[in-house]
């Protein structure tokens, strides 16, 4: 058994035994790692969204919210619902306290000032216009990686496409050695589960020490022979005198590289998941590709990458007429928010001719994802290239499994069958 799936079957037996104990009047219980949640937690989300949206769970000893509008309230706020952990309950007591190494995420987990210094010196990296430069190195690592597919009428797209095409961009934006990218998908979803609330940070800190130390031979090689890439400007930015550090650079490293991995990895898989679950909607965008764009933006809300968000409450407040205390832990349902039909018309219906733009997956406040524009300009072209090389494709599973996670929701394994030619 991998050392993630053991270390979350403890933590899901032990989450069902607490959800026994949990007495609520509306009978919803907060459970995100049984089985059924892990495959299907919309449903669930539904109901706590209408019977019980500020909710408090017992299982997760957090707060639970599920509406978009207070979602998106609280991902704002970084004054009131800090990132940072030291914010939360004390000793493990929270889910919401994931406790993530802080050497890792330290822009995820810090607020103003610290972040604001941080996320400036990376913002001038992923800009809109940086991203679509490498439009036409992301369209030939698509066209290379489906090449080598061995038989079109079974392969796993997630081991062809979706996993190693983020690796491939991101690694090459930094500056990392293509011939890596193997090792790098490995290590990067042993370090992206030290994020989830269940994880033993002992066990998965030694497992991801090897990432850590390959990023520190990368950052010295490029300290003697900078490059045109991320880590060289990074590293020109430091010797300049700009506040950041060469621990701060390797932390930063890290982080875009397991970020933009894993979630773009996730945003392939699922969205082409959804699609073959909907073959009216793949229809629509085989017939009009001008529809991609928005395609992926009603995929992202639809299946969500990150399902979850924590904050810690910073002060006492009355949220909506329930009073938070300081020391609180808030959960941030995002996979619910997307759905809310206050918001969506007929939510749980894929729909990529939508007009309701408002996905809330990539975030809100100072804490969106900056690496947006790249996971959806990477999206795109995935998707166009898949229609333009296979005439149709078809599930080979009805029902391919997820990795079980509070956090991210990723598939293990996607395996279809496709038939060349475009149509």
């Amino acid at each position: 058994m991998c050392w993630w799936s053991s270390s979350l079957d403890v933590a899901s037996r032990r989450l069902r035994l607490m959800a026994m104990d949990e007495p609520l009047q509306d009978g919803t219980v907060y459970n995100p790692l049984a089985t059924t949640e892990i495959q299907n937690p919309y449903p669930t989300l539904a109901r706590l969204r209408a019977q019980s949206p500020i909710h408090f769970s017992r299982v997760t000893n957090s707060w639970v919210l599920s509406r978009y509008r207070d979602v998106d309230e609280v991902l704002r706020d970084h004054r009131r619902f800090s990132s940072d952990p030291a914010t939360r309950l004390p000793s493990g007591q929270s889910l919401a306290d994931a406790k993530p190494n802080a050497d890792s995420y330290t822009m995820l987990i810090h607020d103003p000032p610290d972040h604001t210094r941080l996320r400036a010196l990376v913002n001038k990296a992923f800009t809109q216009r940086s991203v679509d430069r490498i439009e036409t190195r992301i369209r030939h690592v698509i066209d290379d990686l489906l090449d080598e597919i061995p038989s079109p009428s079974a392969f796993d797209l997630m081991t062809a496409l979706a996993k190693p095409l983020p690796v491939l961009v991101i690694a090459e934006l930094l500056g990392f050695p293509a011939t890596d990218r193997s090792m790098l998908c490995e290590w990067s979803r042993e370090k992206i589960n030290l994020l989830e609330p269940t994880a033993d940070t002992a066990i998965q800190s030694r497992q991801s020490a090897r990432l850590d130390a390959y990023v520190r031979s990368v950052v010295e090689l490029r300290r003697s022979e900078p490059g045109d890439d991320v880590l060289s400007a990074l590293l020109i930015a430091e010797q300049s005198g700009d506040a950041l550090t060469i621990r701060e650079i390797e932390n930063m490293v890290r982080l875009l590289l397991i970020t933009g991995n894993e979630t773009t990895a996730s945003l392939i898989g699922n969205g082409v998941l959804a699609l073959l679950r909907n073959p009216q909607e793949l229809q629509r965008i085989r017939e009009d590709r001008d529809l991609i764009p928005a395609a992926i933006e009603e995929l992202l809300r639809f299946e969500p990458p990150i399902q979850a968000g924590f904050r810690g409450v910073t002060e006492d407040c009355d949220f909506h007429g329930t009073p938070f205390r300081r020391g609180d832990g808030v959960i941030l349902l995002l996979g619910a928010a997307n759905r809310d039909p206050s918001v969506f018309s007929d939510p749980d219906r894929l729909d990529v001719t939508r007009r309701e733009r408002s996905q809330i997956s990539f975030g809100r406040g100072i804490h969106h994802c900056i690496g947006a524009p790249l996971a959806r300009l990477e999206g795109r072209l995935a998707l166009e290239a898949l229609l333009q090389r296979f005439s149709s494709m078809h599930l080979r599973e009805e029902n391919p499994q997820f990795y079980p996670g509070i956090i991210l929701r990723e598939l293990q394994s996607l395996p279809i069958s496709a038939t060349l030619g475009s149509t």
